[in-house]
């Protein structure tokens, strides 16, 4: 289901329905249509009057198929979606200083996350049990299909206008669901169908996508292509591989890394100046995590690891972020350390920053070289370009010191610049209030770097792939 990005809004509707079905012979030219009747059966469940939307943390249930029927007498069918709002208990398990930073600058809409249950009870009637017995072999398959339809809105439209859409939304889900099944199964054995959200490039906006689990990202480009065609992507660059999936603003991430801490600052104030900034999501990675103390040597190795996630996160590879022990390791494996190398403290720099990318994760790299830092106030041109085109994170190393280039903001006219620095250098908790605000991710002038060292910087290319 495709929707516009420039909603309030997103509802979201997740639940869970079993498939079931009987094959007499799963390889027959039968067994096709017998798995399509299976699936028009969910269909018709899901459009009975019995289905059920519950709103999560609040009392609110809702019957969107009997003329719209709610147990919260004040929410009717054109009463404004967004009074919904109102019901829901707020769920902030984030610390308070965190969450008055967030609230600051908030990013993003807001999501109403629904379950979909069922009526089960219903007026006891006549009927009668029926037996029926069948003499030939069946083979009797059931697996779960885990719905999650999603409807971006404006908090003004009608409950009644949601409520519709997610039940379409639903029955467009389980005809792509029975696709996928239909395509993937080999007899017998079928894969379970998972949908996918992601947020393309308008006029595409809010789409979902079904994809059979087990089978991995390399072994669907063809239908990853199919795709691009259909809402006119760039055949360039992955939009559609499960790690592009849309992130929900009320979902926390598990692995513990603060990510994009740069979209919670203010841009800075200079007269004619354009901001150029890294494209798409990465993680923070900084001295002292991972139970690794690399506090005076292992920048340039944090800074290494997030290049690494942004690759990882905007789908080009499916590897995790290297250690500091497999990030000296690629180095040894290269020829460019000796194999003491490894387990040591020794820094690095962007050029073995440039060899581990390619060694790792299969990514080119150009280095920039300035004599003196006094030349990076120069250099707007070079980098705006490379975050125009690239939207690479970009390490920079000098003397004894390694930082991360998320961005610039640059005047052509006037040739004033600031840079949008990720410094590794910090040794904290991730809290993103201390770290926007003591300057750990922030925007720094030219007068940041030492005027008198040398600098490489490590600029790493898109592969070119969907």
């Amino acid at each position: 289901m495709v929707h516009s990005e420039e909603r309030d809004i997103i509802f979201r509707l997740k639940g869970i329905l079993e498939f079931a079905c009987q094959l007499e012979n799963p390889n027959g030219a039968q067994s096709q249509g017998t798995i399509s009747k299976s699936f028009q059966g969910l269909r018709s469940k899901v459009s009975s009057k019995n289905i059920v939307l519950t709103v999560c943390n609040s009392p609110i249930l809702i019957w969107p198929n009997t003329g719209f029927r709610s147990n919260v007498e004040s929410l009717m069918e054109a009463s404004s979606c967004g009074d919904i709002l109102q019901y829901i208990e707020s769920d902030d398990s984030g610390s308070k200083k965190s969450s008055k930073k967030k609230d600051k600058k908030k990013s993003g809409p807001t999501a109403v996350n629904m379950k979909l249950l069922f009526e089960v009870t219903e007026p006891a009637g006549n009927e009668a049990p029926s037996l029926i017995r069948v003499s030939t072999q069946q083979h009797c398959v059931k697996m779960p299909l885990p719905l999650d339809c999603v409807l971006s809105v404006s908090t003004d439209e009608s409950l009644a206008t949601v409520c519709t859409g997610l039940v379409e939304a639903l029955n467009k889900q389980l005809a792509d669901m029975e696709e996928v099944v239909l395509r993937y199964r080999k007899g017998s054995s079928f894969l379970v169908p998972q949908p996918f959200h992601f947020q393309l490039p308008e006029p595409a906006g809010f789409t979902t996508v079904i994809y059979p689990a087990g089978v991995p990202d390399s072994q669907l480009q063809a239908a990853r292509e199919d795709l691009h065609r259909r809402f006119k992507l760039p055949s360039d660059r992955p939009y559609l591989r499960r790690a592009n999936a849309f992130h929900f603003p009320d979902a926390a991430y598990k692995d513990g890394y603060l990510r994009n801490p740069h979209i919670h600052l203010n841009p800075p104030n200079i007269e004619d100046a354009k901001l150029y900034l890294v494209q798409g999501v990465y993680s923070y990675h900084h001295y002292m995590q991972d139970r690794v103390d690399d506090d005076g040597w292992g920048c340039a190795y944090r800074s290494l690891q997030t290049i690494c996630s942004w690759f990882q996160q905007q789908g080009y590879v499916e590897t995790a972020v290297p250690t500091h022990t497999q990030i000296q390791q690629a180095l040894v494996d290269v020829g460019d350390k000796e194999p003491r190398f490894v387990g040591s403290r020794q820094w690095i720099g962007s050029i073995e920053v440039q060899a581990v990318l390619d060694q790792l994760l299969g990514v080119t790299s150009k280095i920039m070289f300035v004599s003196q830092g006094s030349e990076l106030a120069t250099k707007g041109r070079e980098l705006a370009n490379h975050f125009q085109t690239e939207g690479t994170p970009v390490m920079i190393g000098g003397g004894v010191l390694a930082h991360t280039i998320l961005g610039v903001a640059w005047s052509e006219n006037t040739g004033q610049i600031r840079f949008l620095i990720l410094d590794p250098h910090y040794t904290g908790g991730e809290d993103l209030q201390t770290i926007t605000d003591k300057g750990w991710c922030g925007w720094k002038g030219p007068e940041f770097w030492d005027q008198n060292a040398y600098y490489n910087l490590c600029l790493p290319q898109r592969p070119k792939t969907i």
